[in-house]
């Protein structure tokens, strides 16, 4: 099959085992994509009253047939699971290079099942396969994890890892991958946490076969000219310039900026926290995913102000909305401080400024109380935000 590698690996975590199983071209086919092909497994293979935290439960990390190709914007990977925070079956994406290194190392995706009896790591090399101890790793911040582990593997590795927020089956922990990506929603970070596995770390050299190169050029070369037409992703268009951030006064200036729990649509201070005001403070650099022209992240340093000092990417709309409008936060620096601690602890930028801004609404309503929470959490509060974020991490 071109566009696939044909190979799926199955680990047990419980037994310590792995196999490689053929991809089945029909399945491949008729559910197109990391989220269908994983969605498939799931429903086939697992009860829908399994446990989410239980050994049974399946947790899968699956990639697509354009994945890897020269084809823009195509360097994603779906996480699939039964979800602790819905109950239901679940999926969370993220992009970065990871899901095309998976690839190249020689699988589509990866199915796991079972629970290790230590922290344990998935070390995956052009094929080879290895379960290794990740008891040095644990309770370690995701820049900690991803570093060392690379040091004991291979300095071109890509890391897909939890932080110390699904090590504690946080319901909003994250699946984290290269430091900044992430698949945040619905809680798989904790599934991994259940399972006892820190991270899956992968390199290869294989390349990934197209079964017609000149069409895929051809198409590619289209997709590419539309890209660079458009004033959303061309070159110093919307997202090249500002980031995903450039949303920001749009949405407000269009009434639909979520503000202080929804409780109204616009923010009166929504300039300060703008994609174009970031622009101006504190990028540093932009940043893509993998065959992605748009460079739509953002590598970010706070200069000055208490925050001076913070670095890192991924300051994303959501991200800057969530600590932002939500929280009634107008500080950039404290936005940038609040998504760095998210990364680091392996949490969910957009459900953890939801919920901190959801206890403000109470608070302000006069439902829980000063007292009790030990924070005085007011709507603009950024040293109450930041500190429930290191309460919740």
């Amino acid at each position: 099959m071109k566009g696939f590698t044909g190979k799926i690996l199955r680990v047990d975590l419980s037994s310590s085992s792995y196999t490689s199983q053929d991809l089945d071209e029909k399945t491949a086919r008729e559910f197109l994509g990391g989220r269908g092909l994983g969605a498939k497994i799931l429903y086939d293979e697992q009860n829908a009253r399994t446990d989410p935290f239980s050994p049974e439960n399946i947790l899968v990390f699956a990639t697509g047939p354009l994945t890897g190709t020269k084809t823009p914007s195509s360097g994603r990977h779906f996480v699939i699971s039964k979800s602790p925070a819905t109950g239901g079956m679940t999926f969370a994406s993220s992009g970065g290079t990871w899901a095309v290194e998976l690839k190249k190392a020689g699988y589509d995706a990866v199915v796991v099942k079972g629970k290790a009896k230590k922290p344990t790591y998935l070390w995956i090399e052009d094929g080879d396969v290895e379960l290794k101890s990740a008891e040095a790793f644990w309770g370690k911040f995701v820049s900690e994890t991803d570093e060392g582990i690379r040091d004991e593997t291979h300095s071109d590795a890509k890391v897909l890892c939890i932080g110390p927020a699904g090590e504690k089956k946080s319901f909003i922990a994250s699946v984290m991958n290269e430091k900044y990506r992430a698949a945040g929603r619905t809680g798989l970070g904790a599934v991994m946490g259940s399972k006892n596995l820190k991270a899956i770390v992968v390199k290869g050299e294989k390349n990934v076969e197209v079964a017609n190169s000149i069409g895929v050029t051809r198409a590619v070369a289209k997709a590419l000219k539309k890209i660079s037409e458009s004033d959303v992703t061309k070159e110093e268009g919307g997202l090249n310039a500002y980031g995903t951030a450039v949303l920001t006064n749009v949405m407000n200036a269009s009434g639909i900026y979520p503000t202080k729990n929804f409780q109204t649509g616009t923010f009166e201070d929504a300039e300060d926290i703008s994609g174009e005001r970031m622009a101006e403070t504190l990028l540093e650099e932009k940043t893509a995913c993998y065959e992605c022209p748009i460079e739509c992240g953002r590598r970010v340093k706070v200069k000055s102000g208490k925050y001076a000092g913070v670095e890192g990417e991924s300051l994303e709309y959501e991200s800057s909305w969530a600590f932002g409008g939500q929280c009634g936060v107008n500080d950039l620096g404290a936005l940038a401080k609040a998504n760095h601690l998210c990364n680091e602890y392996g949490l969910d930028t957009i459900s953890t400024g939801s919920t901190i801004g959801f206890a403000m609404e109470l608070m302000e309503r006069g439902i829980i109380s000063k007292d009790k929470v030990g924070l005085n959490l007011t709507f603009g509060n950024d040293d109450a935000m930041i500190k429930m974020i290191e309460m919740m991490g």
